[in-house]
């Protein structure tokens, strides 16, 4: 089946950020995200699951294990399991990206309270 943003599951998270489920099985999660300048999400790691973010749009900034990456259009990182971190979008401009989990990081998300 053909997916994109207009026939997939969409949620809201953080301050006006969007959220579509391309995929979501057992082993693999794969979302398209945006988020409006200024935003940012809270620091947190995951026990289990990897993560991989691709930009599609603008510019994201990165700060894991206290260390701040900025990935631009094109670009991608990874975030290996138990590794504290949190994107922001810190410039004028919405910004676009695909984040894959594998697994899914359902019930794998513990926030740091700093």
């Amino acid at each position: 089946m053909i997916h994109s943003k207009d026939n997939s599951e969409h949620y809201t998270w953080g301050n006006q950020c969007d959220s579509w489920i391309l995929k979501n099985t057992q082993s693999l999660s794969v979302k398209q995200e945006k988020m409006p300048a200024g935003t940012s999400e809270k620091l947190h790691f995951h026990k289990v699951a990897e993560q991989f973010f691709y930009i599609l749009k603008g510019e994201a900034v990165f700060y894991i294990n206290e260390e701040k990456f900025l990935i631009g259009q094109g670009e991608s990182i990874s975030i290996e399991a138990g590794s504290k971190h949190f994107i922001s979008n810190e410039s004028t401009e919405e910004i676009e990206f695909l984040v894959i989990s594998n697994p899914p990081t359902d019930h794998d998300r513990i926030e740091i309270k700093e």
